[in-house]
């Protein structure tokens, strides 16, 4: 009896852990957040229950609530991942991919073109105050 209630315990450091990587955080910018050190975190890691008040803390710093910890499985993620049918690329086709309906070069071309003619025209512009300046003077 005793060892079925252990083996439904939920160790809530591994779930911080996992949540950490599938954000990308690493354990130090967590400890930076925190304001505790990188060993700090490794053993809340480590630990199987955690006080509600740090709970709260790290549950703010990867930007979920304590529930959210406490309920968080890697099933539940695949499970909401293959809920979404992206209907945006041709179903039938083999491999999805995006579809680009211009060409990004051309584009950054184009940007780097209207850039260049705004600087001729404000350069134009500095030109003719000097001008103007230059009659006052005379």
């Amino acid at each position: 009896m005793e060892t079925t209630a252990k083996n439904n315990k939920v160790h809530i450091g591994r779930k911080i852990s996992r949540i950490r990587e599938i954000r990308g955080i690493k354990q130090d910018a967590l400890a930076t957040e925190l304001g505790v050190s990188q060993q700090a975190i490794s053993k809340i890691e480590q630990s199987e229950e955690i006080e509600d008040s740090t709970l709260e803390k790290i549950a703010a710093v990867l930007g979920l609530t304590i529930e959210g910890i406490k309920n968080f499985s890697e099933e539940g993620i695949v499970n909401y991942f293959n809920t979404f049918n992206d209907t945006s690329v041709n179903q039938g086709s083999i491999g999805s991919y995006n579809i680009c309906n211009f060409n990004p070069i051309d584009k950054v071309v184009e940007l780097y073109n209207e850039k260049v003619e705004l600087l001729e025209r404000l350069l134009q512009s500095e030109r003719e105050k000097v001008e103007i300046l230059k009659g006052n003077i005379r």
